[in-house]
């Protein structure tokens, strides 16, 4: 019996060692080429899969990747259905306030696309009348309530490719959002047809944030600090050059 149940504690030691190296990343359940998509069969890819999976190689750990949406993910983290946000989140003052962040592993630029009308530009006085499609809970729909607000109208979705259809049939003006996925919308057939970019606004680091990097629950320092190490070290090692390639002609850092 004595051997037993040393063998049962050497079993379930094992298995809660190995629950603990799993690490469950958050990742929203919508299309945000070319950072995250599925393909064909359901299976997520994207720049940030590949992040995620150069980082689980280099920690030696299991990742999976759970589905959530944009609006839940932060909920999601601080019930611990999830370990880590791994989304195209921007680290900004607002967030931080419910959540710790990893290290910056991308920089986000906030664009606008808009039908093609020869005229370039994201500035108060082209947009004065204007209806913008925006993404909801968004960095973008904060900074148009604190910068636009009072001269155009927002009008808010679920998900940014929603939008798209409503700006190539003339039901708004402009859309709002992240640069790389508004350029792979004018990648596709329709978004040639239709539409152009218009230009990046005004940098606002206190509502748009310095940068894109993993959300933690608050005080999980142990995991942040293993992510951020992670990160340097694929950056270094010249893992993150590479895959980027497949996706970008400039540096995403």
């Amino acid at each position: 019996m004595k051997h037993l149940g040393k063998a049962l504690a050497v079993a379930a030691f094992m298995l809660a060692t190995s629950a603990q190296a799993e690490i469950r990343f958050g990742v929203v359940n919508e299309a945000y080429a070319p950072y995250t998509t599925k393909d064909a069969s359901g299976k997520a890819i994207g720049w940030e899969i590949d992040l995620m999976d150069a980082i689980c190689k280099e920690l030696k750990e299991q990742c999976t990747i759970v589905d959530v949406s944009w609006d839940g993910l932060i909920p999601a983290l601080e019930s611990k259905k999830i370990d880590v946000i791994w989304s195209s989140m921007s680290i900004t003052d607002e967030r931080k306030k419910r959540i710790d962040f990893t290290d910056k592993y991308y920089s986000a630029l906030a664009g606008m696309i808009g039908a093609k009308d020869g005229v370039i530009g994201a500035t108060a006085e082209q947009l004065k009348g204007k209806t913008v499609g925006i993404a909801v809970s968004t960095t973008q729909s904060a900074y148009f309530k604190k910068h636009f607000a009072e001269i155009a109208t927002e009008k808010s979705y679920a998900t940014v490719d929603e939008s798209f259809q409503d700006l190539a049939s003339g039901r708004v003006d402009y859309i709002f959002a992240d640069t790389g996925p508004l350029k792979e919308l004018l990648k596709t057939d329709l978004g040639k047809e239709c539409c152009e970019y218009k230009g990046s606004v005004e940098a606002d680091d206190a509502v748009l944030g310095a940068g894109v990097g993993g959300g933690v629950r608050k005080g999980d320092d142990e995991l942040r600090e293993k992510l951020n190490g992670a990160i340097k070290a694929v950056r270094a090692n010249g893992t993150y050059a590479e895959f980027s390639k497949k996706y970008f002609d400039y540096d995403p850092y």
